[in-house]
């Protein structure tokens, strides 16, 4: 239950990132920026996958996983650790994206980069303890 809460307390904060950067995106305007490259990078075109917003589709994946979070047994933790490996996944090519050909940084998106991590950790820890029964 312990695992549980904390992938859904994680999933709330990466719903919280992905929810304002897509906010941002469809508002046309630029996001609140420390390091200078956010805008850049929401606005280049590895901020969109097939017209949708790469943070629209995060937040439909925490969204995804925090729901495995309210379902008990192996098939949801299963679940919730593949669909967070793929975000990490996805994370790191977009990470790879903002080092070299976009040459900007948001921190937003290491804030997400963080979060899918500890995720990603959290929800494998779920499956390989989640009881069968």
């Amino acid at each position: 239950m312990r695992l549980r809460a904390a992938i859904a307390v994680f999933c709330v904060v990466g719903i919280g990132i992905a929810a304002y950067l897509t906010v941002v995106h469809y508002a046309h305007v630029a996001p609140v920026c420390v390091t200078g490259g956010c805008e850049k990078v929401q606005q280049s075109k590895y901020s969109e996958l097939a017209g949708v917003p790469v943070a629209l589709l995060g937040l439909v994946a925490y969204a995804v996983i925090l729901g495995t979070t309210l379902v008990r047994g192996v098939t949801a933790a299963f679940v919730g650790a593949f669909v967070a490996l793929a975000g990490v996944a996805f994370s790191g090519y977009l990470l790879w994206a903002q080092l070299g050909p976009i040459g900007a940084v948001c921190q937003w998106c290491l804030g997400n980069d963080l979060t899918i991590l500890v995720v990603a950790g959290l929800t494998i820890a779920r499956m390989l303890t989640e009881p069968t029964t």
